[in-house]
């Protein structure tokens, strides 16, 4: 089997994956010397924080990297992705959101000074908007990745969407919108999900890190939920699960990892329900790698998901799963299968699925087995870079 970086050599010279057979000796492909893929990417990323999509340019400025792509970062001053990225070149640029109106000047001059193949909007807060539009008027080909299944108001949305020659969605439930309620033209939607890197996160002896890091006893049973804490994610419904859980199961611990604006209203309501002494809101935390295999259970009870990268970094990491059945959660997870689900806001649907799980070691042991193997065969960063390479391919073919 061809590496992903030689098939991708090969494309580009025009040799078609079936016919590699005559380009080869034992499996080994024949690489020109020097003539790398000459395509310059700039990606245009507003989030400062490593959530989900952030992370996920990370990975895919990882993976057009190592088949050399070279890439540009533009992204707000200070932005923790800019310290973490293997892009060539950095370019922090002030973005104040939707309201931003200085913002598509400043854009078009970063695009006019670098000249890129393709612009590539990963994010919203202005520049999904801003993006398509600014890069059109100096004529350069743009692409959209967009991770989230929230509804738009469909004239403006086809609208936004009308300059990207490709308009990119994670998931199924994302692409359900997009062609059934915004109207937009199936040949340019293309689904490309979100990946994991499988070697970060694996499956690894945390147990011990994990109870002395935060304090726990040694037969604790732990929960662990990986969200920002804004409403969408859930946690509301999952704390009202947990009076009657601990009732049955005493030993039961819960860790929160994420940060967000509901932080001190989720501390008054675990006061509250007399859970403050079980349940730790403990951040943000750039170990999570190191700590995630030592989790008995991951639920993920959000009440919308584009996708749900939490979710695959904790398949990945070989953590059974209780997840909601909402929006592309339901592309990761087979009920069953790779983990439980129920449906989203459904509290006695939660509980149940807990409940089995907690119950059951062997099962929780197949599930975690199951979703390690699915995120490494299915949600691979090279996975999901060839994929956009096609894409990126058919947009300047298309646009010539």
């Amino acid at each position: 089997m061809l590496s992903f970086q030689a098939q991708v050599l090969l494309h580009h010279w025009g040799v078609r994956f079936g016919q590699l057979s005559s380009w080869c000796d034992g499996g080994v492909a024949i690489v020109i010397a020097g003539n790398i893929l000459r395509m310059r990417i700039m990606h245009l990323e507003s989030g400062r924080h490593r959530y989900g999509g952030a992370e996920q340019v990370r990975y895919l400025i990882q993976g057009l990297a190592a088949v050399g792509i070279e890439n540009l970062l533009v992204c707000p001053p200070k932005s923790e992705i800019a310290a973490a990225t293997r892009a060539t070149e950095v370019v922090e640029l002030p973005m104040a959101g939707d309201l931003d109106v200085f913002l598509p000047r400043r854009l078009r001059t970063v695009l006019e000074r670098h000249s890129p193949t393709i612009l590539h909007v990963h994010s919203r807060r202005g520049a999904d908007t801003v993006g398509g539009w600014s890069a059109r008027t100096i004529g350069v080909p743009a692409v959209l990745t967009r991770r989230v299944d929230n509804r738009e108001l469909a004239a403006w949305a086809r609208l936004k969407y009308r300059p990207y020659q490709a308009v990119v969605v994670i998931s199924s439930a994302i692409e359900k919108e997009l062609l059934g309620h915004v109207g937009l033209e199936s040949s340019r939607v293309f689904t490309v999900p979100s990946a994991i890197d499988s070697q970060r996160f694996r499956p690894a002896p945390a147990r011990e890190r994990l109870i002395e890091t935060f304090c726990l006893p040694a037969r604790a049973l732990v929960i662990g939920v990986v969200a920002q804490l804004i409403p969408r994610k859930g946690h509301a419904l999952f704390f009202e699960c947990l009076p009657e859980l601990l009732s049955r199961y005493p030993d039961v611990h819960v860790l929160c990892f994420g940060r967000g604006p509901l932080k001190k209203s989720l501390l008054r309501r675990l006061a509250h329900l007399n859970l403050a002494t079980r349940v730790k809101l403990v951040g943000f935390r750039a170990d999570l790698p190191d700590l995630l295999p030592g989790l008995d259970l991951f639920v993920h009870p959000a009440e919308r998901e584009g996708l749900g990268v939490a979710v695959l970094e904790a398949m990945s990491s070989g953590v059974p799963v209780v997840s909601s059945a909402a929006g592309g959660l339901i592309d990761l997870i087979e009920d069953g299968l790779h983990g439980l689900t129920f449906e989203p806001d459904d509290r006695q649907g939660l509980s149940a699925a807990m409940a089995r799980m907690l119950s059951d070691p062997e099962l929780r042991a197949r599930f975690g087995a199951a979703g390690r193997m699915r995120a490494e065969a299915e949600f691979s960063v090279d996975r999901m870079s060839q994929r956009y390479l096609e894409i990126y391919d058919w947009v300047l073919r298309t646009a010539s």
